[in-house]
């Protein structure tokens, strides 16, 4: 199966860089000062660009691409801190933030690599150089949570609140409070500081001054409140968080760790997974899982292929048969030789493009950074305000309006509004993968909800795309041919890698005829093949390349209507003076087509059937399966061509499609669909959404996946924007205090996460 190259939407050029705490998104090229989450500047700084994803970084002359796994980047606040400090390092060119892997890319000139690592340390940070081809997972954090003092600190910021509730001594009180203070918020300090040193209002450095605001106008017990919670509000947020990234790295648990492999000897020795190379053979006991792709060689068995293609059922497998790493053995036991080094299978392949797929900022997810951007300093802007005007103009007390102002720096920090996109964005990425539907972006999973029209190519995507032969005949062939015309066809059909022509080859195989040699051999895209054999060329095509030739007559045209009523697809054999023979094929209908289409039509999307078939069969084929709109004797133009038509400005059109011819198509496409994509890096690596098994009603459950996921963005941002806007008015008024500013942050974070992480465990109605 060939795919189309990428095609180059507007949207695919979009740069990118880290998500709040999780999923990379793209930066956007504006100016410095903005802030985003935890007070991000989310601009695609003087640096350069962050590009499309690390594997779009390419270095230039006299330029080294390196990868760096930084163990403490978890967030924005972070990658904010090392593109500042990497800007004024000479010598960095481009930049990659990959948040999910904690993995930095940078593209440097030669020799400025241990300036680099020396400016990233000095934010008390410990990059860690990954060799090429390298695994990007993520790192376990350097930082180890001491639960005793987190634990201690509460203890002691209780203590502090009832000491003062209790009237104690005022030293007491605060003794207390410093302890709780400095038991858990060190770090918080130390960040902090690093922020302000750098130029940067992150959620630390606010927090830092907000409790030293707290402190210097004598509210001790809330001040080590506040530290407490904001620190254990961020270790459950950051577990929370885990799961998204985990349940990408916990693809890469469903591969074994060993395998049994055949020695040079002829023995069977168990070596690790990793060290499988093409060529080796594997031997699979009944319920172990396969660890490398291959082909089986001897046995036979059945294969859960789920975790691969989605499929409930499993496949049966015998001599001859792919298959994929990660799918599990049923009762049987076969032997198969690996086809992919263990860093190259399909399951490999998936999990790359999960991760890419997730640096790919969503719609969605562009408005809320720009949203941010402005957010932060407005409110912090107010804060000084508040602190300051009331008590010069209406001579309010200066302690209340240095209260209210501390509250509102709490609350400045619009994490939960940006955590709240790529969350669900990974969340549903994930569940898609899960169903062996692979999502090429955020974008294409936010966008899919709007599809209105969807071209599908009829030949392997609503067919099975292997048709027999059903009718062969002579037809104006001179007896002085040095081959039987039939012979000559099949021996042209061979040469193609078209569906028609090769069941016209499979055909002659199967009589037992030896198949002549064919020389100059050229294919004729939307027509069909020209070839010599034994000196004399000939073409073999459908009606649109005999009538170009000039020897199509009525008689020939009107025995091609007859197959073509039929449902059936003709070709025929020409020395380009005359007709030497016909051939028909038929093709059958999958199963699940008639149940996709309907499922289609259910979810308000029409059908528009693209092929480049003869439009009697279109018809026909189009009648029997529900499609809205068929047409038929398509050049791959004309498939562009028809989806432009449908194409405008609040029209989103689709293309399902598996072969060469619907290139064009599928990238004109808003959405690309790739048929059949297990084990075809080529389908996985360029098709906007690839379904990894043929059933095309998984199209149907990428659309309602996508639109649990824009319920689940909307009630997000509502919830986020509600909460903030809520705990704003109360500080504003003077009626919340700084703990409540806290819940308010955090709390509104952790419901955001909670929210999002639901698209992993609910399975969308239908397929």
């Amino acid at each position: 199966m060939s795919l189309p190259t990428v095609k180059q939407h507007e949207h695919r050029t979009a740069e990118q860089g880290g998500a709040c705490c999780g999923g990379g998104h793209a930066q956007e090229p504006v100016a410095h000062g903005g802030t985003a989450c935890c007070g991000h500047d989310h601009a695609a700084q003087d640096l350069g660009v962050s590009g499309a994803g690390a594997a779009t970084l390419a270095a230039g002359p006299g330029q080294v691409l390196a990868r760096l796994r930084i163990g403490q980047m978890d967030c924005p606040t972070e990658e904010t801190l090392i593109r500042k400090k990497l800007d004024g390092v000479d010598g960095v060119h481009a930049l990659d933030f990959n948040l999910m892997q904690r993995v930095l890319t940078v593209v440097h000139a030669e020799g400025a690599l241990d300036r680099i690592i020396a400016a990233i340390k000095s934010l008390d940070m410990t990059p860690e150089p990954l060799a090429d081809g390298a695994p990007g997972t993520p790192a376990p954090a350097a930082k180890t949570v001491n639960w005793w003092l987190i634990g201690g600190a509460g203890v002691l910021a209780a203590l502090s609140e009832i000491s003062h509730f209790a009237q104690a001594p005022l030293a007491l009180t605060a003794a207390l409070a410093v302890a709780a203070i400095l038991a858990c918020g060190v770090s918080t300090y130390r960040k902090g500081w690093i922020a302000i040193r750098n130029g940067n209002l992150n959620i630390n450095a606010l927090m830092s001054i907000a409790v030293t605001g707290a402190v210097l106008i004598g509210q001790w017990p809330e001040a080590a409140m506040v530290m407490f919670l904001f620190n254990v509000a961020e270790l459950i947020e950051a577990r929370s968080l885990d799961r998204a990234r985990n349940a990408v790295r916990g693809l890469l648990d469903l591969a074994p760790e060993t395998a049994t492999v055949r020695q040079a000897d002829g023995n069977w020795m168990e070596v690790p997974a990793a060290s499988l190379q093409a060529g080796d053979i594997v031997r699979v006991r009944p319920g172990e899982r396969i660890a490398a792709d291959g082909i089986v060689v001897s046995g036979s068995s059945a294969v859960d292929q789920s975790p691969i293609t989605g499929e409930s059922l499993p496949v049966e497998k015998g001599q001859d048969d792919p298959v994929f790493a990660a799918t599990v053995n049923a009762a049987g036991s076969f032997e198969y030789r690996v086809t992919a080094a263990a860093g190259n299978t399909t399951l490999a392949r998936i999990i790359h493009a999960v991760e890419q797929a997730q640096g790919a900022r969503a719609p969605t997810q562009r408005f809320i950074d720009r949203f941010s951007r402005i957010y932060t300093p407005a409110v912090v802007g107010v804060a000084l305000l508040v602190a300051v005007v009331p008590p010069l103009l209406w001579n309010q007390p200066w302690f209340d309006a240095i209260y209210r102002a501390l509250a509102l720096l709490i609350i400045a920090c619009p994490c939960a509004l940006v955590i709240s996109t790529p969350v669900s964005i990974v969340s549903g990425l994930t569940a898609a993968s899960r169903r062996g539907i692979l999502v090429k972006g955020g974008v294409y999973l936010e966008e899919g909800r709007n599809l209105k029209w969807l071209a599908l190519d009829k030949t392997g995507t609503l067919t099975h795309g292997k048709p027999v032969q059903t009718d062969l005949q002579d037809w104006d062939a001179p007896e002085q041919l040095s081959h039987p015309a039939a012979l000559i066809a099949a021996s042209l059909a061979a040469r193609s890698d078209h569906p028609v022509s090769l069941a016209v080859a499979n055909a002659a195989r199967a009589a037992g005829h030896e198949l002549l040699d064919v020389q100059a051999f050229t294919a004729l895209p939307g027509r069909g093949v020209s070839g010599q054999v034994d000196g004399v060329t000939y073409q073999l095509g459908n009606r649109r390349l005999m009538r170009e030739l000039g020897v199509a007559s009525d008689r020939l045209e009107a025995r091609l209507d007859e197959w073509e009523r039929q449902g059936k697809s003709a070709i025929a054999l020409t020395d380009g003076s005359r007709v030497l023979a016909l051939a028909a094929v038929a093709d059958t209908v999958k199963p699940s087509s008639a149940a996709a289409i309907a499922d289609l039509h259910t979810l308000g999307v029409r059908t528009l059937m693209l092929t480049g078939d003869n439009t009697h069969t279109a018809q026909a084929i189009a009648q029997q399966v529900g499609i809205d709109e068929a047409r038929g004797d398509l050049l791959p133009e004309d498939k562009l061509a028809a989806i432009e038509s449908k194409l405008a400005p609040d029209v989103r059109v689709g293309m399902v499609g598996d072969g060469i011819n619907d290139a064009p198509a599928l990238a004109r496409a808003d959405i690309g669909f790739a048929m059949g994509a297990a084990g075809t890096g080529t389908a996985i690596e360029t098709a906007d959404v690839a379904l990894m098994d043929d059933d095309l009603r998984k199209i149907g459950t990428f659309l309602r996946l996508s639109r649990a996921t824009h319920r689940v963005l909307i009630q997000n941002i509502a919830l986020a924007l509600g909460i903030k806007a809520v705990f704003l008015a109360l500080a504003m008024t003077g009626n919340a205090t700084l703990w409540m500013a806290v819940f308010a942050d955090v709390g509104a974070s952790l419901l955001v996460v909670a929210n999002g992480l639901r698209l992993l465990r609910a399975a969308p109605a239908g397929h």
